[in-house]
């Protein structure tokens, strides 16, 4: 009989533990949804400082973009983001760039690349570096160019839309859906965002297990 308890109870243990690791990952590999609140980061800027969402006490909310350098994806997208945060800034939702890449896996979205790449295409927003690969996966971010936009509440910074910034990655001219623009303005408006969710289209995310 005892022998029958401690293996119940063993058995018992493994199965919670294997529930627990199971709903650990998942929760960490799902990140944000629509409606949920986004937590504050602090990360490092290319001018060495280091920013957080705290620091826009004006801003209305976020236009936050996971991007890189070496990207063929976010490469194409850059002009499009340095429009976004022209038209948005000044109204209240500035542009938040974020390289989540693992540096060593891609040299060329180092810092100092970083850097070079915003002088060259003359950024006119934060582009910081997501060193330790914490952030992108609170957010759930996946690709290069991933958008989260947020929208300043009293609970918090709200998650209001996820994915693509349009729907035509390879040419600007050609885009029939704004799915950014159209949901700033909608929340600029008042209005309900029509599409709250898109998938978004890049390059994954690197890290040092993945290729």
């Amino acid at each position: 009989m005892k022998i029958l308890k401690v293996i119940s109870v063993f058995a018992a243990v493994c199965i919670l533990s294997a529930f627990t690791v199971s709903t650990t990952t998942t929760l960490a590999s799902d990140g944000y949804k629509v409606g949920d609140i986004a937590t504050d980061f602090r990360l490092k800027n290319i001018d060495g400082k280091m920013v957080s969402l705290a620091d826009y006490d004006d801003a209305k909310g976020f236009i936050v973009i996971f991007t890189c350098n070496t990207c063929p994806y976010a490469v194409k997208y850059e002009d499009r983001i340095i429009d976004l945060d022209k038209k948005y800034a000044s109204k209240g939702y500035p542009v938040i760039a974020i390289m989540p890449n693992d540096t060593d896996m891609k040299p060329g979205d180092n810092l100092e690349a970083m850097k070079a790449r915003a002088a060259s295409k003359g950024f006119t927003f934060p582009y910081l570096i997501d060193k330790d690969q914490k952030i992108y996966p609170q957010y759930g971010a996946t690709k290069t160019p991933h958008v989260y936009i947020l929208q300043k509440t009293d609970k918090g910074n709200e998650v209001k839309y996820i994915g693509a910034i349009d729907d035509n990655y390879k040419d600007a001219a050609a885009v029939n859906t704004k799915y950014v623009e159209n949901a700033v303005d909608a929340l600029l408006d008042g209005n309900s965002i029509t599409e709250t969710k898109t998938r978004a289209i890049g390059c994954s995310i690197k890290t040092k297990k993945s290729n």
